[in-house]
């Protein structure tokens, strides 16, 4: 019997049949695929006729659907849905999956012929979006290392196993320490928490198996309990747990494996022929070199430690006004924060959460969708890998987009964070296929579950990369949807958080869970008003980070990442009582892959420009304003990687922004 990961499905939307498929099908499927997309880029390297662009390059993005198939179903589940038997497969799968693309990218007869293509481009008649997947394939080989010969090719295949090995480790480690830790709460534990952090804290220790509330290190409930818990020694080992994921020695201890991998990032730079893997890693980005990356950083960086060490005097005289004397500790930033937030904007999150349904944010997202980009939503009735799991279809004048997958809630095998992915992206060679997008988040249950503000933003920003994935018109899949530059993928996602902060949006959509009122007027401008409250601390945990992170790579690898993080923070003058937004050992952005590492400021690179592009709309007719969407969708949503990032910013906008509409727009301008 064939495996049904290596047939055509006949479902709706050939959406995977996840009712059909086991994980004992994974292996199988993965080794035949494997087999097939080596025998189609044998064909490819040994074809007798000369080398063209149809031959070739062509024929390399028609290759491998079987792979494309059997991966984009099992690491869609692996990474929302794992238990021990996927985590066995992906520690099995990664060195094979970093072997054969090392293969690949290795190949020297393929790489003669993409070579001979490239040289000849100037006399071929190709369309800008051949010419570009041209340049980037061309470009990707000699980045991977296709020009290296002897021992520097053996040692440059060595070294893309091994990372793989490591970041597969570094992130099961980091998923078993936020699955194991859980601090069960008595009644007495339970004070200050408000009627919203019981309920979830009820629900997650049902979960565990426990009779009675927990906190664990879902960021969706220790979050609000940091914040409202009026025992401080509680959040004190609350907040010590949660930054102490990937430290606690032991098997699950990433430190070291951290180590490896900044070397081994190192080594494989300097075979490449850069100074250092940040040289290296930021050649293909809007930014270009460290320097530009540092400028930008450090611009914000002084602002936002000045306002954040103001609020902290502030937050500790209220501390010391209880009677707790000593400084300021990170576990008593948040609960006296939000005390602060009620004072100034008359602001209760226990007040504000029930206007946030997630059933009522999922509609005004999908609402804004409708109104900027004629986009329609119908519920679908189909199996999916998860119960939590639910699936729209998305349609336009009728004729099909997309289907969008939503994975709201968090549970224990689903590894921390939000992030949108796409089963099968949008292209048109070798034939059309329409994209299969899926946002998964780590929202807490509840009847209704309700969302802050900031979860509200979270799905908001995910459906904005969903979007991106879903309005992709290009040809080839290589430069579809999110494959784009790293500090450009994020302008889609931050800009889209915009609409939630439309007052008219929140007027429909932010209604009340028990009364169905809408939020009443001044509520509403005190949710708005305080849209960049605590801005200061928010940006000084983020920077801090994406300092370490540049840190890391633009120099030597570190012996010591931890002394080297140490160094850094010491150097900047950072905050004592704010902790790094991803400390090492769980910054599983930078180390989990290469994908931000030296690139975790793309989020602030994105947001100068998602705060000028929205200005574009304000600017014009408002926030839905026809003339700036249909500009939106043509030169930024549609175009995926098929034209340079800074020309799709341009060419949407007439110009590069600034700094200047991200310090306004985060309250931190002087």
């Amino acid at each position: 019997m064939t495996n049904v990961l290596l047939q055509t499905w006949d479902t709706p939307f050939q959406i995977a049949p996840f009712d059909r498929i086991s994980d004992d099908d994974f292996a199988p499927a993965l080794d035949v695929a494997l087999a097939n997309h080596s025998a189609e880029i044998d064909a490819i390297a040994n074809n007798p006729d000369p080398a063209t662009f149809a031959n070739t390059i062509e024929a390399l993005e028609a290759a491998g659907h079987d792979l494309d198939q059997v991966l984009g179903t099992f690491y869609t589940v692996a990474g929302a849905d794992s238990n021990p038997a996927r985590e066995a497969l992906q520690r099995d799968f990664s060195p094979k999956l970093a072997a054969h693309f090392a293969d690949i990218s290795g190949n020297k007869a393929l790489f003669a012929r993409v070579a001979a293509v490239y040289d000849a481009r100037h006399t071929l008649d190709l369309t800008d979006e051949q010419a570009r997947v041209l340049m980037l394939t061309h470009r990707g080989f000699v980045r991977s290392g296709a020009a290296l010969t002897g021992d520097d090719d053996a040692r440059m295949k060595v070294i893309k196993g091994r990372l793989a090995e490591l970041g597969t480790a570094f992130t099961q480690n980091l998923l078993a320490d936020e699955r194991d830790w859980f601090m069960e709460l008595g009644e007495g534990d339970l004070a200050g928490l408000p009627p919203f952090v019981v309920d979830t804290a009820r629900a997650a220790g049902k979960e565990k198996g426990v009779d009675g509330p927990v906190v664990t290190l879902s960021r969706s409930l220790i979050v609000p309990f940091l914040q409202f818990s009026t025992r401080r020694d509680l959040r004190e080992v609350a907040y010590k747990a949660w930054g102490a994921r990937g430290a606690n020695g032991g098997d699950t201890d990433n430190r070291t494996i951290a180590a490896e991998i900044l070397s081994l990032r190192d080594e494989r730079a300097k075979l490449l022929g850069y100074d250092s893997f940040a040289a290296y890693k930021l050649e293909t980005e809007m930014a270009k070199t460290p320097d530009a990356v540092r400028g930008l950083l450090m611009d914000v960086w002084e602002p936002a430690k000045a306002q954040a060490n103001a609020d902290a005097w502030v937050l500790e005289q209220m501390m010391q006004a209880d009677g707790v004397n000593g400084p300021l500790a990170p576990w008593d930033w948040r609960f006296y924060s939000e005390r602060r937030r009620k004072d100034l904007h008359d602001l209760d999150e226990a007040e504000v959460k029930p206007y946030f349904q997630l059933d009522r944010m999922i509609e005004a997202s999908f609402a804004c969708a409708t109104r900027l980009f004629g986009l329609s939503f119908k519920p679908l009735d189909i199996p999916l890998y998860h119960p939590d799991c639910r699936a729209w279809e998305v349609t336009r004048d009728g004729t099909h987009v997309a289907v969008f997958i939503g994975d709201y809630f968090a549970r224990g095998s689903k590894r921390s964070g939000a992030w949108c992915s796409a089963m099968r992206a949008q292209a048109k060679f070798p034939e059309p296929q329409a994209p299969v997008v899926i946002n998964v988040c780590n929202f807490a249950k509840g009847e209704p579950a309700l969302l802050s503000y900031d979860d509200a933003r979270t799905l908001f920003h995910e459906f904005g990369h969903a979007l991106h994935q879903m309005l992709s018109n290009v040809t080839y899949e290589s430069i579809s949807g999110t494959s784009v530059a790293r500090d450009f993928v994020e302008l889609p996602s931050q800009l889209y958080e915009h609409w939630l902060e439309v007052p008219e949006v929140l007027r429909e959509f932010a209604v009340h869970a028990e009364t169905g009122a809408a939020m009443p007027q001044a509520l509403l401008d005190n949710v708005l008003a305080a849209a960049t409250y605590d801005m200061g601390f928010q940006t000084v945990e983020y920077v801090a980070s994406a300092l370490v992170d540049l840190a890391f790579h633009e120099g030597a690898a570190p012996a010591d990442p931890m002394a080297k993080q140490a160094d850094v923070l010491e150097g900047l003058g950072m905050p004592a009582a704010i902790g790094m937004r991803h400390a090492t050992p769980h910054f599983a952005h930078v180390f989990a892959g290469d994908g931000y590492s030296s690139g975790y400021y793309s989020y602030m690179w994105s947001e100068v420009m998602d705060a000028d592009a929205f200005a574009a709309f304000e600017e014009a007719g408002g926030p839905f304003d026809p003339e700036r969407a249909k500009a939106l969708e043509t030169h930024i949503l549609s175009t995926g990687g098929s034209v340079d990032a800074a020309e799709l910013y341009t060419a949407f906008r007439g110009r590069l922004p600034g700094v200047e509409a991200l310090l306004k727009g985060r309250g931190l301008a002087a």
